[in-house]
């Protein structure tokens, strides 16, 4: 029989660390649904003693996911883990989540504690745990890096406690799959109650092994799960990508043996809206859910799928949810072929008044492009708007003047709160001279960190733009997202969005890690 392995999701968590993607309770409960639809075996919905946002998040997240374990995670102190025990009380199944770094490195430099200091909150935070919730992982922060001897002694005692998970983190993404491998391994046979715990892998993309790590982990170490996130979000170089390991796993079942609860085809339906709510947008490259995943422009290899698709494709792009059939609606598709192309795509609106203002605004699309694709659909539903916080910046209308040799010249109306204001201004190009009309209003004093523009769609030059803006004001970074055929339009829809999310009094707090 195969082994079974687990796939912990921590896009909620550990991938809202990357600067900029932290997201409202709305927001993660939207996402935490499709994780629940691709069945991944536990999500971890945040940090819930991390701000008053992060734990109705946890809480609103508890109460609705039926299907997977909810977890929290908490430092290895009481009032941590007591707050997370709380956020978790609806939940059907719920895990709480504590940690503390074991490297001497963290230990000298960040904790300022000793050996035997760390020791004993490690056992006694898993021993509190316990007796709150009968699922407790425990983590060696920067388990990589730490000493083995001590490591062993604190990973033997808090499974003595209670501790049914053992995770050991490539924190800084210093591992090489070998090594990192053998250490699991290692850790694993001189643990002397090693079999009483599921050994876990976290590892992050600093040197881009990730993925190749935590397979490692599991190959060679042992390990049966592994903590993820969609897209491989996550701060810095981020997080090993669960889109990449599942279907390694699935795909060389082969070498691997293993077996897996996720539906793989929900996979591109979560990647497509993780990168809508945060604004990291997929490089078309990208292994699984990258535009390029399954295209072939090479001469002989178009030939080769075309006689026998395994020459060159290992994987069915169906199953990761890619569409063969792109095309879908148009102005002439009806409320309810639009509402079951949703249901295909796994995007759940909350009620009727939502779909019906999300088919408003598809209809609206429709009239000024002649093609809707899968892709449209997604960016519209996803667009601020639908499923929301209320928008105390709106856009009205837009005009814009631009002619070699003049500098160009923009006009545009838009909405403070129930307050309608005109701001024009010039600049070095339409793009340029929208904003700083709108700035000359708002004066809202942030620095604009990114500006993006991505085709929705390829093919044709009737695709929908979607322009991401990140904005930082005052220690807060956070990201804007507007889609239009207009691309001058879908600029002001961005920048206004970001403004949103910076006036906004709903907390967006990135976890620690």
């Amino acid at each position: 029989m195969a082994d079974q392995l687990i796939i912990f999701d921590t896009t909620l968590r550990d991938g809202e660390q990357s600067p900029g993607a932290s997201m409202t309770k709305d927001e993660k409960l939207r996402i935490a649904r499709q994780l629940e639809r691709l069945r991944v075996d536990v999500i971890e919905a945040g940090f819930a003693a991390s701000s008053n946002g992060d734990f109705e998040a946890v809480k609103a997240i508890a109460g609705a996911v039926r299907e997977s374990t909810i977890c929290s995670l908490a430092r290895a102190n009481d009032r941590d883990i007591a707050r997370a025990a709380e956020a978790l009380q609806g939940a059907e199944r719920s895990r709480i989540h504590t940690f503390i770094a074991t490297s001497e490195l963290h230990m000298e430099k960040k904790l300022r504690m000793t050996r035997e200091q760390v020791f004993e909150q490690a056992r006694l935070s898993v021993r509190f745990a316990r007796n709150l919730t009968g699922d407790v992982e425990f983590s060696a922060e920067d388990g990589y890096r730490s000493d083995v001897d001590f490591l062993c002694r604190v990973v033997e005692a808090v499974i003595r406690e209670g501790a049914r998970t053992i995770n050991i983190p490539d924190t800084v993404g210093y591992a090489i799959p070998e090594l990192y491998g053998n250490f699991i391994k290692t850790l694993r046979e001189r643990v002397p109650n090693s079999d009483q715990a599921i050994w876990s892998v976290h590892c992050h993309n600093d040197l881009g092994m990730a993925v190749a790590n935590s397979l490692a982990g599991v190959q060679i170490g042992g390990a049966r799960q592994i903590e993820c996130t969609i897209n491989g979000l996550g701060e810095r170089a981020g997080n090993c990508s669960l889109e990449e390991v599942v279907m390694a796993i699935k795909t060389r079942r082969d070498y691997f043996g293993l077996d897996l609860n996720v539906d793989a085809s929900q996979i591109l339906a979560a990647s497509r809206l993780v990168s809508q709510t945060t604004g990291f947008v997929v490089q078309p490259n990208k292994a699984v859910v990258g535009a390029n995943a399954f295209a072939h422009a090479s001469g002989i290899h178009q030939d080769g799928v075309l006689k026998a698709r395994d020459t060159y494709e290992i994987m069915r792009a169906e199953d990761v949810g890619w569409s063969a059939n792109k095309i879908v609606l148009g102005k002439l598709s009806g409320r309810n072929a639009f509402k079951q192309r949703l249901q295909e795509l796994g995007i759940a609106l909350e009620s009727e008044a939502e779909i019906n203002h999300a088919f408003v605004r598809f209809k609206d699309l429709a009239d000024r492009k002649n093609e809707i694709f899968d892709e449209d659909i997604i960016a519209l539903v996803m667009d601020e708007g639908v499923g929301s916080e209320q928008e105390h910046y709106r856009l009205v209308a837009l005009s814009q003047r631009s002619e070699t040799g003049e500098r160009p010249h923009a006009s545009v109306v838009f909405s403070i709160g129930q307050v309608e204001h005109h701001a024009e201004s010039d600049g070095n190009g339409p793009v340029d001279a929208t904003v700083r009309a709108i700035e000359s209003t708002v004066n809202s004093g942030a620095e604009l960190l990114l500006y993006s523009v991505n085709a929705i769609t390829s093919g044709n030059t009737e695709s929908q733009g979607e322009v991401t803006v990140r904005l930082q004001h005052a220690g807060r970074v956070v990201n804007g997202i507007g889609a239009d055929p207009d691309i001058v339009v879908a600029s002001a829809k961005a920048y206004l969005s970001a403004l949103n999310k910076l006036h906004s009094k709903i907390e967006r707090v990135s976890a620690q890690g």
